[in-house]
Parts: structure tokens; sequence; C-alpha cells
């Protein structure tokens, strides 16, 4: 194995760790608040074209990014509602809602 694949066999490795963190958490969301926000990962220096014969795995772990971020989004719009629902239930009264007054005679 050539220095070049090793390099990008060791960056693909650190991002596969990145995502398979972020999985973990959305998996297990009560240990977010125990974990530290991750780094976000940079390339390193000189590291060349990818191979090809690491491009299926390179573009496995894109699309696991790109799905973990989707399951982010929709995991913080759930929270919102979740804590709308929440103010409401608390207050008892229900968020306020613009008025439209008839003024046309």
């Amino acid at each position: 194995m050539t220095d070049w694949h090793r390099a990008w066999t060791a960056a693909l490795d650190e991002l596969e760790a990145d995502v398979t963190r972020v999985e973990a958490l959305l998996a297990d969301d009560h240990r977010v608040r125990d974990l530290p926000v991750a780094d976000p990962w940079t390339p390193p220096a000189g590291l060349g074209p990818l191979p090809l014969e690491l491009r299926p795995r390179a573009d496995a772990i894109l699309g696991r990014q790109i799905a973990a971020t989707q399951a982010i989004s929709v995991a913080l719009a759930t929270n919102r509602r979740q804590a709308e629902l929440l103010a409401r239930v608390e207050s008892g009264a229900a968020p306020p809602r613009p008025a439209y007054v008839d003024c046309a005679a």
C-alpha cells in the first residue's frame, strides 16, 4: 500500500469516526449534553487526490453525513415543536396569533 493510499485511508477513518459519533448521538440523544462538540474536520495537508478504490467508501461516508444532517434537522424541528407545546401547557395560553379586522364598509 502506498503512502498516498494510507493517508487517504486515515482521512476516511477520521471522517467515518465523526459521522459514527453523530449517528450515536442521534440514536441516544440524552447523552448529547455529556459529550463534547466535535471539531470540524479538515483534510491533512498534502493529501492529494482520492484513490479510485477508496471512492465507494468516501461516497458511503458522505451519504451517512447527509443522512445524519437531515436527522439532526428533523430532531431540532421536533424539539422546537415540543418546546412550544410545553410552553402552552405550562402557561395555559395559546401563542399570540395575528388578528385581522375587516374595516371595509
